[in-house]
């Protein structure tokens, strides 16, 4: 406890600052983000390396029978979490090798590569992971009678996986932790890599469409952004601008520039290498006649209000974003009819539910791994596979239909964690009344066993 303790301050250290610099530029660039969730960032990603020494503290204050539990436990998950890891980097090699080998260092891309995809995968791969070791684990107590031995000394069921609930809750809030920010950043970060392989720059957004309006919604200038740099900062500049304005009676300029740079401090855009095309030029007898402007390099404009972060908002794919930047994004598109708030909001409540997902798939395996008769435990990990892909399903399609409107963004998010959370205190009742859990599921299909 003392060591992982002194190791998660030494790490909180030496990255708290640095995403505590990393959340202060990215307020440089996006002003108008939610000041409050961003600021919260640093303190999210030292509670997540102070976690497992909270975890080692429960631990030594557990019983006996609860810390061997929970190695048994332990070690089941640890085994089968990197079983899972290799299976997925031996898969994503496979599918992407001819892009890794377009990088100049092609070890240093992988290392990088891999280690802002480990976020997003632990997140993906932890209920599985905790179900089948769980399985495994109390499968093979089971069949050496330990778990019947336990019971008998006076605990009941649900006092033995007291312990292997509490190892889910730490891994929830591992994922949650995760789920803030990193895990949906590395998902989209992971692509943005790829890109930069094959096309030798990472975009955040591409072919961004951004409509500026006045005080009464009155459209002013759209932007039309090729490429929008994915660590946006001041430095950065934005790619293949092209920005046409109109006024009341119509369209009257269109300025194209290749770079264009925000400069906060002064809120000064400055395009480099830019032409104007004026709509409205007129002769000098008074013959309107369009014409291309070549304008200096760089070209300042101190009269556009926008910020990048309006700009690219409506280019970022919900997927790819954590809470903060969902939450910004909400902020910003309030009472907007036409903006699609609902797929937001439901990734905004995913981000909270999806986690919770590794305490459900405890309460589903502990039933479905205790045996008591010489059945074995066959039928419990052929139910708990069936539920894995089940749960998978369901919360594909439950976002879906949140997206779509048909379910409101809450009922999305938690449903498949309160219907399987249902299915397993199901499952947990049947295994304190003695009963029968796989016989009993089989009667419900023609030619099943009957109880």
């Amino acid at each position: 406890m003392i060591v992982l303790t002194v190791l998660g301050i030494a790490m909180a250290l030496v990255v708290v600052p640095k995403e505590s610099h990393a959340v202060q530029i990215h307020l440089l660039g996006f002003p108008e983000s939610d000041q409050h969730t961003l600021n919260l960032r640093p303190l999210m990603l030292g509670a997540f390396c102070l976690l497992p020494a909270l975890a080692a503290l429960c631990y030594a204050f557990g019983g006996i029978l609860d810390r061997y539990l929970a190695r048994q436990m332990l070690g089941a998950v640890g085994l089968c979490s990197l079983a899972l890891i290799v299976i997925y980097v031996l898969l994503d090699v496979n599918d992407n090798i001819n892009k890794f080998q377009k990088a100049k260092d092609t070890t240093s891309f992988l290392a990088q590569y891999y280690a802002v995809t480990l976020p997003a995968v632990f997140v993906q791969i932890a209920p599985f992971s905790l179900m089948l070791g769980l399985l495994y684990c109390l499968g093979r107590l089971s069949q050496s009678r330990e778990i019947i031995a336990m019971i008998q000394t006076g605990r009941g069921v649900v006092r033995v996986i007291a312990p292997l609930g509490l190892v889910g809750f730490f891994l929830s809030i591992a994922c949650l932790l995760l789920n803030y920010h990193w895990a949906p950043w590395g998902e989209g970060y992971k692509q943005a890599l790829i890109e930069f392989v094959k096309s030798g720059s990472k975009s955040q957004a591409r072919n961004v469409l951004f409509v500026y309006r006045d005080q009464n919604q009155v459209p002013q200038r759209a932007w039309l952004v090729g490429s929008f740099p994915y660590n946006y900062t001041p430095s950065e500049p934005l790619r293949d601008v092209v920005i046409r304005s109109k006024d009341e009676q119509g369209p009257t300029t269109v300025l194209r520039a290749p770079l264009a740079t925000w400069f906060p401090d002064t809120r000064t855009w400055a395009f480099e290498d830019a032409e104007l095309f004026d709509i409205r030029a007129q002769l000098e007898d008074g013959v309107v006649m369009p014409k291309f402007i070549t304008l200096p390099s760089p070209y300042y404009v101190r009269d556009y209000p926008e910020t990048p972060w309006q700009i690219v908002k409506p280019g970022l794919k919900e997927e790819y974003l954590g809470i903060p930047e969902l939450m910004s994004w909400l902020k910003q598109y309030t009472g907007d009819e036409w903006a699609p708030r609902r797929a937001y909001l439901t990734q905004l409540h995913y981000r909270w539910a999806q986690p919770w997902i590794c305490l459900v798939a405890v309460l589903l395996a502990a039933p479905l791994g205790m045996v008591f008769t010489r059945r074995g435990t066959a039928g419990g990990v052929a139910i708990a596979v069936f539920l894995s892909t089940s749960m998978m399903l369901s919360a594909e399609i439950s976002l879906s239909l949140g997206d779509a409107g048909i379910l409101s963004p809450a009922l999305a998010a938690w449903g498949t964690n309160l219907i399987f959370t249902i299915i397993a205190l199901f499952l947990l009742y049947r295994r304190l009344r003695g009963r029968p859990i796989y016989q009993t599921l089989k009667s419900f299909f023609p030619g099943g066993d009957q109880e």
